[in-house]
């Protein structure tokens, strides 16, 4: 198994051990659980998510130059 390091603001840190005490794991565990669940995030719904946003967005893409359809 591989090791990942990351910095998260101190207020973070404390938000995540909350939560984890409150689900009777340890941080680590609810980083793990989280990360597995959005990685298995059916691929189908997030694009189809991504693609409303995109249409409702359309025109204030365009003015911004920031989306071409």
């Amino acid at each position: 198994m591989a090791a990942i390091t990351i910095n998260i603001p101190e207020e973070q840190l404390q938000q995540l051990q909350v939560m984890a005490q409150a689900n009777g794991i340890s941080p680590e565990e609810l980083l793990r659980a989280t990360i597995e669940d959005w990685l298995n995030y059916p691929k189908s719904d997030f694009e189809q998510a991504a693609n409303y946003v995109i249409k409702k967005n359309s025109e204030l893409y365009r003015r911004l130059g920031v989306y071409a359809s």
